[in-house]
């Protein structure tokens, strides 16, 4: 299967540079995968389309402000440096750039006086910095990191909580899970209402999420690995609601992620902690999720791989046809649909 077979084409105009206000007043896009059909709806509307006993799976990672700026020894000129995962102490992937004049052994001045030490080049191309270890890290990235908006938001960003979740909770992600950008407290209370369950689980999303693809086959890519946890509860409580013959829907593509990593072949899930790199594409037998909600995602994207996946390739792009027509708002601050 070749990257082009998940290729759209995209008006600039329609890749939203702001997110919507309120949250929940995007509008959905709803997907019946198996009739092949679609219809336009509001995202308020969400509650209404599920059944009671449904139970929608939410990621509460928190997005770090993990972009950064520093000057080389001897340099003139900014680097830019994008934190993707802590590896150990003081230790971090990044991304930088310009990359080509940071090679290992180059030592980073960051704001405050704090320093990086750059100790190897990974095989993704990012590098492993070590920061000054006599400083409380957390509390210094909070006073100087930025929000790591995605190159394709031009516009400014006035509250940088609207690239979080309502829901965030544990930080260590790169990027928001954009999915649950539209949902609000006031939803919640519906959802309550009509018996809709809600669960959490953890995925801190990295560069194994937003990585081009840059091989020509699809099967040729390797994800990159981002860490995760689930709970024995959460478990328990997917396990009654397949029981019960309801859904199990998951709020963005990194819960389907987990939930599908943690399945064996038998459907038996499990609990725990540790990296994913799964690559779901065309092809792939879910075991696990029985609807999912999404933003629009970028063409060539891992992403719409795996949407492709759960909906079928041409019903997707039909869909995504069907959005650029009607004039949605597309990735991450855009429109949603939800695939049952």
């Amino acid at each position: 299967m070749l990257v082009s077979d998940f290729d759209y084409q995209l008006p600039s105009e329609l890749i939203a540079q702001q997110p919507m206000e309120p949250r929940d007043h995007s509008r959905l896009l709803l997907l019946d995968r198996n009739r092949k059909v679609y219809s336009d709806r509001m995202f308020l509307e969400m509650p209404a389309l599920l059944s009671p006993g449904d139970l929608l799976v939410f990621n509460d990672t928190k997005v770090i402000p993990a972009r950064l700026f520093a000057m080389k020894d001897g340099g003139s000129s900014r680097i830019e440096v994008f934190l993707l995962k802590q590896l150990s102490g003081s230790a971090w992937e990044c991304l930088v750039r310009p990359g080509k004049r940071v090679k290992p052994g180059v030592k980073l001045h960051f704001e405050q006086g704090v320093t990086g030490a750059v100790l190897e080049t990974t095989p993704a191309g990012g590098r492993v910095i070590e920061f000054s270890k006599d400083i409380d890290f957390r509390e210094w990235l909070g006073q100087v990191g930025q929000t790591p908006l995605p190159p394709y938001i031009t516009a400014s960003l006035a509250n940088p909580d609207r690239y979080q979740t309502v829901y965030a909770k544990f930080e260590g992600s790169v990027a928001a899970p954009t999915a649950g950008l539209h949902f609000t407290q006031g939803l919640f209370g519906e959802l309550a209402k009509r018996g809709i369950e809600i669960g959490f689980l953890t995925l801190h999303v990295g560069l194994g999420t937003f990585r081009p693809v840059q091989t020509e086959r699809i099967e040729a890519h390797v994800m990159h690995s981002e860490f995760f946890t689930i709970s024995d509860s959460l478990i328990e409580r997917i396990e009654a609601t397949k029981k019960a013959g309801k859904k199990v829907i998951a709020v963005g593509t990194t819960v389907v992620r987990v939930l599908e990593s943690q399945t064996d072949d038998n459907g038996k899930l499990r609990a725990g902690s540790g990296e994913t790199n799964i690559f779901i594409y065309p092809g792939y037998q879910f075991k696990v999720v029985d609807g999912l909600i999404t933003n629009f995602h970028l063409p060539k994207s891992t992403l719409l791989m795996l949407v492709s996946a759960f909906a079928g390739r041409e019903f997707v792009l039909e869909s995504y046809a069907h959005a650029v027509t009607e004039g949605y708002r597309f990735f991450s601050f855009g429109d949603a649909m939800m695939i049952l």
